[in-house]
């Protein structure tokens, strides 16, 4: 089981993209994306949550999260998002879709639809003219989260269903960019729904000193997100 102290302890060595071919590595990367996952699911805000995980891991030296919208695109809810909401079909909602960054790490895509009349309106300027995660501009609402589904999208230790595993044990295996995805109700103090969003953590989570770094750098190339053992 990984822990703080343990993750603390992880060798200071360059980020990679590749876990090498071992059952010890991949077990380790089960247990730290598994820690993640679990602590965002356990939170009432993911910002916070990715603030910490980024302070603790050492992943930037301004550990603070910041919301990088791409305000060109444009999604409508659909109906059952709009039933979710408690909202009719003529009333007001407004998307967001960001990358949650600390420093120069990406570590979630996140799309947010969210029922504008259910903020302040100081709330909703916030979120429209800057880079503050919606999470932090709703934390006088006392916000909460309901899950609707979460996904695994990466499996370092090989899942076995009717009987056949998952790939996650090939030579140098190539992390993936995206590695969970939650799909969440965000509620106030009163149970009210604020909005919901679709995050989509980024394999940047684990852009640190992880136990197997060492190993992987030794043994597979790290170039391009390409890997590969070295001749």
């Amino acid at each position: 089981m990984i822990t703080g102290q343990t993750i603390a302890l992880a060798l200071a060595v360059p980020r990679v993209v590749a876990l090498p071919a071992d059952e010890r590595a991949h077990a380790q990367a089960e247990a730290i994306v598994a820690t993640i996952e679990a602590r965002i699911l356990a939170s009432s805000s993911a910002t916070a949550t990715l603030a910490d995980w980024c302070r603790a891991q050492g992943l930037a030296a301004d550990p603070t999260i910041t919301a990088e919208w791409d305000n060109k695109v444009q999604v409508a809810p659909s109906p059952d998002q709009r039933a979710r909401l408690g909202i009719g079909p003529d009333d007001p909602v407004a998307y967001r879709r960001v990358r949650l960054v600390c420093g120069s790490l990406v570590l979630s895509v996140a799309e947010n639809w969210y029922v504008p009349g259910r903020l302040d309106p100081a709330m909703v300027q916030t979120l429209l003219t800057t880079n503050t995660p919606f999470g932090k501009v709703i934390e006088p609402l006392r916000p909460e989260r309901r899950t609707i589904a979460n996904e695994r999208l990466w499996h370092p230790v090989p899942v076995v269903r009717d009987g056949v595993a998952s790939t996650g044990a090939a030579p140098c295996e190539v992390i993936p960019d995206a590695l969970f995805r939650h799909q969440v109700l965000v509620l106030d103090g009163n149970g009210r729904p604020l909005a919901e969003v679709i995050e989509t953590y980024q394999r940047d989570l684990i852009a640190f000193g992880v136990p197997w770094a060492a190993r992987s750098i030794r043994q597979c190339r790290d170039a391009n997100g390409a890997s590969g053992p070295e001749r």
